[in-house]
């Protein structure tokens, strides 16, 4: 029995803060306008908001008010490294739809990605999308327990739909981006494997809820961009490179779980970590950590696809890159 997909890393839910009624309720919606309180903030019932256009003096003409910072100061848009800064901050304070806005911001601008920039992109993306895996399967499951019971098996499907949309709409995002400014622009073949793996990731991810045609069609657009990015990989870069353990970790995963062939998964994830054994001396200080962790998860995933008396289903280990 395949393993359930992986997400990879634990995803802690972010609380949202509290909105505490205060004195200053009564006065908030005169300041909606100028302060622009974020969606949520409590105003008085018996204050109404103004309305958003305003006239001239003596021209009896509406305009469009300007939008305005806490200061009333014009807003100005963000330069790169001021997006870039805004989405570390979201990632410290685990605000990963944040973190995606903001590099998704800096990925429109058109011009080729750093590698911290690459990692933030990703991490952004990772958590988002893993999210909606996650709230995925545990739907599933809940569904699939209420098959004697039509309402709440209904209720169960239109939320698993819903999220389902969700995890579309990201994943979409995602591949959006990918070809039409990150692998285009990407100059390094380091640079076109990672963006590459990420294509045939995203896909996968639309294949685990895709049915029919559709599914049919990920998954092809998937194996595509795997084993794109993995002829580049075995030409370019050394097998203890943590950019192509990750490919051969996720690519085994992607023949596993979605195409249902054990055997080549079993055989691309033992080849490339008999390969990174063997050249264990070509580690550097830098990559050592992540080189020998992917490594790990590619045993653990061996062993456990190997196994002919596995007891309990287990999750498929994923690389983060």
């Amino acid at each position: 029995m395949a393993p359930a997909a992986c997400a990879g890393v634990p995803y802690r839910e972010v609380q949202p803060e509290n909105a505490k009624k205060t004195k200053k309720n009564a006065i908030a919606s005169s300041l909606e306008e100028l302060l622009h309180f974020p969606a949520g903030a409590a105003l008085s019932p018996r204050c109404p908001p103004p309305p958003r256009r305003s006239a001239l003096p003596g021209d009896g003409a509406p305009r469009q008010d300007k939008e305005l910072t806490a200061r009333g100061a014009p807003r100005r848009a963000m330069d790169k490294s001021e997006l870039v800064q805004k989405a570390k901050l979201a990632e410290q304070a685990e605000r990963y739809d944040d973190m995606a806005a903001a590099m998704k911001a800096v990925t429109e601008q058109g011009h080729e990605l750093s590698n911290e920039e690459r990692n933030l992109l990703s991490v952004a993306y990772k958590n988002v999308v893993g999210a909606r895996r996650s709230s995925w399967r545990v739907i599933s499951s809940i569904e699939q327990k209420t098959e004697r019971n039509e309402k709440k098996q209904q209720m169960g499907r239109e939320y698993r739909e819903k999220i389902e949309a969700e995890l579309q709409d990201i994943c979409n995002d995602v591949l959006e981006l990918l070809d039409k400014y990150l692998i285009v622009n990407a100059t390094q073949p380091e640079s076109k494997v990672f963006y590459l793996k990420m294509k045939g990731d995203y896909y996968r991810y639309l294949s685990e809820v895709a049915s029919g045609d559709n599914k049919q069609t990920t998954v092809a657009n998937s194996q595509q961009a795997y084993q794109e990015a993995f002829e580049i990989s075995k030409k370019e870069m050394q097998p203890t490179h943590p950019i192509r353990l990750g490919l051969a970790l996720n690519f085994s995963v992607f023949y596993y779980e979605i195409l249902n062939s054990p055997e080549k998964a079993c055989n691309l994830a033992k080849t490339a970590f008999d390969e990174a054994i063997a050249e264990l001396d070509t580690l550097n200080e830098e990559s050592y950590k992540d080189s020998t962790l992917i490594m790990q998860l590619l045993r653990d995933n061996l062993t456990l696809w190997t196994s002919e008396n596995q007891g309990d289903e287990g999750d498929a280990g994923e690389g983060e890159n």
